[in-house]
């Protein structure tokens, strides 16, 4: 249990380092994800005004005579946590809980792997190497469509996964030794 938890630990804190140093100081995901309307303030009004209740929302074009939607015409998403930005330690908090954590289910998950696996680190690398390209696949990617990200940015928000969780299993391959006594 101490190999997964120092292991995976150590991926953690290497998960964290990647996300500040990519996202926060070269800001990767906010050039996606947090781009300004121009009329800013009136937008927000409007949705302060009628969006109310947390979730997410589809806003549509209207209606043609023929009662279908215009084809060529932009749908828009809202999504409204409920959150303001007074909330914003708490949720740096769960995030910081949710990067340490993962990497030490992911550890627990590779301890489980065979002792062929466990005894080659390149194997235990491409452990972590298959999580990050499930996690593009199945979180990122989905995420493509009317309403939703265009193709380029769910396809770079889904190599973002793919190399943070190649990162995280540089070190925590390195780290995780097979139990004494195991054989290659």
């Amino acid at each position: 249990m101490k190999r997964i938890l120092v292991a995976g630990l150590l991926g953690g804190i290497v998960l964290v380092a990647w996300v500040f140093l990519i996202d926060g100081v070269l800001g990767f995901k906010r050039s996606i994800e947090m781009n300004q309307i121009p009329d800013e303030r009136i937008v927000y009004e409007i949705l302060r005004e009628h969006v109310v209740e947390p979730g997410g929302y589809i806003c549509n074009p209207e209606i043609t005579s023929d009662k279908v939607f215009p084809g060529d015409y932009p749908v828009f998403s809202i999504q409204y946590s409920g959150l303001g930005h007074a909330s914003a330690g708490r949720e740096l908090l769960f995030g910081l809980l949710v990067f340490l954590i993962t990497p030490v289910f992911g550890a627990w998950m590779l301890s489980k792997t065979s002792e062929r696996t466990l005894s080659n680190y390149p194997r235990k690398v491409l452990f972590f190497v298959v999580m990050g390209v499930v996690f593009g696949l199945f979180g990122d990617l989905t995420r493509f469509g009317i309403g939703g990200y265009p193709m380029s940015d769910a396809i770079a928000l889904a190599l973002h996964d793919t190399v943070a969780w190649s990162v995280v299993g540089l070190v925590v391959a390195w780290r995780f030794r097979p139990a004494t006594g195991v054989t290659p």
